[in-house]
């Protein structure tokens, strides 16, 4: 039986399928982040979460799992236990009452920050030996994929 090699071989390297190399490096990314957000008690999940209220504060939780890319149903447990921990707060919409707009405590944001410490030694990872022409040239590649499939 012929074994698979190990990433960045064969077809799990250079000679392989693009998206299947976007998922294959989007599943070591997320695992690392993972293993790094457990010693603050975050799930990558919920650092994307708080990333997204800060940088948009007010977002209702379906604009939430929208630009999130969760599942609302996953972004209602996220909500609820990011609230449970003071990290987020809730305030009625201005015009549409029944419709809840979270933003980030001053917990949260301290909370964030440090997730961010952990986060930015993945991100050094992932751009060690590319240029910031390379850096950026790749940003709008995968944003470009994103905006058009």
């Amino acid at each position: 039986m012929l074994r698979p090699p190990p990433p960045g071989e064969g077809k799990r390297g250079e000679q392989g399928y693009l998206a299947y190399l976007l998922r294959q490096a989007q599943a070591a990314t997320r695992l690392a982040m993972e293993r790094s957000l457990a010693d603050l008690g975050v799930t990558p999940p919920q650092f994307v979460v708080l990333t997204m209220l800060r940088a948009y504060p007010g977002l209702s939780g379906a604009e939430l799992a929208r630009v999130a890319m969760l599942t609302p149903q996953t972004v209602g447990v996220i909500i609820r236990n990011l609230e449970r921990d003071d990290a987020i707060k809730k305030t009625p919409h201005p015009v549409h009452g029944r419709v809840l707009q979270w933003t980030v405590t001053r917990r949260g944001a301290a909370l964030l920050d440090r997730c961010k410490r952990h986060a930015q030694v993945i991100e050094q990872r992932l751009t060690a030996g590319l240029s910031a022409r390379d850096q950026a040239m790749i940003r709008r590649w995968l944003a470009k994929i994103a905006a058009d499939l």
